[in-house]
């Protein structure tokens, strides 16, 4: 839409053009949050000094929004600095969407957890699938979406040794779709077709980022595959992707019952990562962990667990549990992720919506909390006109009432 050379009255007809078009896409489409800000925006003080360059580069931040009408947020960042340079642009998006109406928080990261205890086996609880995740991205490269395919494999060739010396601690393989790295240099770790579907199939890789329109739009899923790939520990609990919606998604997940296990893996796991010459997360002062999506910033992390609520999904739907934890701040998925299908069983996965202006200890916090309330409603829907115990209480007791009726009627059916 812009160019680096186009004249000041060019300029001004092209910034006419694309508030008339947000404005038309908010009649149908009020939440997107990029339209809504971006109208407003170029007609700010900031956005007038911006070189024709800088302008180019805030249009590929707010193309996907423009793109995608049905957005939420609608934007991505392409390099570190942006949040900065578009200041006025990005600093509404990310305030509203995070719900900052003070417009003055600044985000801290603390992961103390003190001597808190977070085992689930309190709360009627068995072992739980838990995962973990955080976005991170290196100072002195693009993120994903103003990436070049040279930047994307120079990116992935830079983290070759530290995944080297993950491997001296953690065992475990690279595994790359990369499939060369130019100048006839072969890709080691390349991988066949084949191996790909086989860990995307298990949830070791990611999928075909070319065929989502969102990133499409942004730039992110640009010359798909190179630059991809991911590197998993010998004990399948480790796992990092590099060249997915940021540069490095960093992974722990485990089976058990004390939350506090695979939150602890991770923060020993990022420790060793940035001990790692050369490796620098990209930081902002008042924002965290820089991301390409302002969803993410802050902490950059998703904490989720695998939770059987076969009541609240009786009718073979997320629904009614997304009524349930919206008010606690928990997102509702598919087992296999967004968009995907609850399990046979009544299984969902949740995970506390917060990724900013909140510290990593109190995102471990509030998902305890969450399936400890979201337990209670699933218990009270589970629960006989009979019972007697307590409102709060995580099962029956032996000698409720309603047990002893049900005893008596299983053993009237014999």
């Amino acid at each position: 839409m812009f160019s680096k050379d186009m004249s000041p009255e060019t300029r001004e007809k092209l910034v006419e053009e694309l508030i008339g078009t947000c404005e038309g896409i908010l009649v149908e489409n009020p939440g997107n949050r990029c339209c809504t800000y971006a109208k407003d925006y170029v007609s700010t003080e900031e956005f007038k000094s911006l070189s024709n360059e800088d302008v180019i580069t805030f249009w590929k931040c707010i193309k996907t929004g423009i793109d995608n009408p049905d957005s939420g947020l609608g934007c991505y960042a392409m390099t570190p600095d942006d949040y900065s340079k578009f200041g006025g642009f990005f600093d509404k998006v990310i305030r509203n969407y995070h719900g900052d109406t003070t417009g003055e928080k600044k985000h801290e990261t603390d992961w103390n957890t003190g001597d808190t205890d977070y085992d689930v086996t309190k709360l009627g609880q068995e072992e739980l699938s838990m995962r973990v995740r955080v976005g991170r991205n290196l100072i002195g490269f693009n993120l994903p979406g103003a990436m070049d395919k040279n930047e994307r494999i120079k990116f992935e060739r830079r983290m070759l040794p530290a995944f080297e010396q993950l491997k001296e601690k953690y065992g475990g393989d690279i595994y790359s779709l990369t499939p060369d790295f130019g100048d006839d240099v072969a890709n080691p770790n390349f991988i066949t077709d084949e191996k790909y579907n086989e860990l995307v199939k298990a949830h070791v890789m990611f999928k075909d980022m070319a065929a989502d329109p969102y990133l499409n739009s942004a730039g992110i899923s640009g010359d798909w595959p190179h630059g991809r790939g991911c590197w998993q520990s010998e004990d399948k609990m480790r796992i990092i992707w590099f060249g997915e919606e940021d540069q490095l998604r960093i992974m722990c997940m485990k089976k058990g019952s004390n939350l506090l296990e695979v939150f602890t893996n991770l923060n020993e796991m990022l420790t060793t990562v940035e001990a790692i010459e050369g490796i620098v997360f990209a930081k902002d002062a008042s924002y965290g962990y820089v991301t390409s999506c302002p969803s993410n910033l802050g902490t950059g992390m998703r904490a989720s667990v695998h939770i059987k609520i076969p009541k609240l999904t009786a009718d073979g739907s997320d629904a009614k549990a997304k009524e349930v934890c919206k008010p606690l701040g928990l997102a509702v998925r598919g087992t296999g992720g967004e968009h995907t299908p609850i399990g046979a069983d009544g299984t969902v996965d949740i995970s506390p919506s917060g990724r900013l202006f909140i510290k990593e200890s109190d995102i471990i916090g509030k998902l305890y909390e969450g399936i400890e309330k979201l337990m209670a409603v699933e218990n009270k829907l589970s629960r006989s006109p009979l019972c007697t115990c307590p409102e709060d209480s995580n099962s029956c007791v032996f000698s409720c009432p309603s047990n002893r009726f049900d005893s008596k009627r299983s053993l009237g059916s014999a």
